[in-house]
């Protein structure tokens, strides 16, 4: 039976770097002009501005607000929490975050439990249907992203993809949260 020879990790890096110098130098170059480094960065805030409006349009059809999404992602990234850890990690109020989670819980996409050591306090938990809606955000930003990255050339398709791939290595932790740098 033949063996399957597996190139290692440091051949597979020196491989792409070669494949890869060339886009990478010749962008390099073209960025040391500041005109074009000026064309770039206002390109960048065209697409940014695109995403936006793409990303309010369609909170706009879910009829679901900013602030009640970044909930969602919340109680989806802990499982349960309490009103006041949900307005802590929301940086709002917790009367403000209770008629918000009012309003989650009437369209089905939060649930209020009494907790079962102390049954005066009350946790909240994302639904199937949360979960769902959540899947239909995450798709459809994917989706616009990946139309901005596929008419790109196949090397500068790759050079996105190993940026996109450091950022979820070095600035990510596993559960998908940013590392956020402390202010000195």
């Amino acid at each position: 039976m033949p063996t399957l020879n597996v190139p290692s990790r440091a051949a597979v890096e020196s491989a792409a770097r070669e494949l890869l110098s060339a886009p990478v130098e010749a962008a390099r170059q073209r960025l040391q002009n500041p005109r074009e480094l000026s064309d770039r960065i206002a390109m960048g805030r065209a697409i940014w501005r695109d995403l936006v409006i793409g990303f309010a349009a369609q909170l706009g059809e879910l009829n679901l607000g900013f602030t009640q999404l970044a909930a969602l992602y919340a109680l989806a990234d802990s499982g349960t929490m309490t009103v006041a850890d949900l307005a802590d990690t929301l940086g709002r109020s917790q009367s403000a975050t209770s008629r918000l989670v009012d309003g989650l819980v009437q369209r089905q996409l939060a649930e209020r439990s009494q907790d079962a050591e102390d049954r005066r306090q009350r946790t909240l938990m994302l639904t199937g249907r949360g979960q769902a809606l959540l899947g239909i955000v995450d798709r459809a930003r994917a989706q616009e992203f990946l139309s901005i990255v596929r008419p790109l050339p196949t090397a500068e398709r790759a050079l996105v993809a190993m940026g996109v791939a450091a950022l979820s290595t070095h600035a990510m932790t596993r559960r998908g949260r940013l590392i956020k740098q402390r202010p000195r």
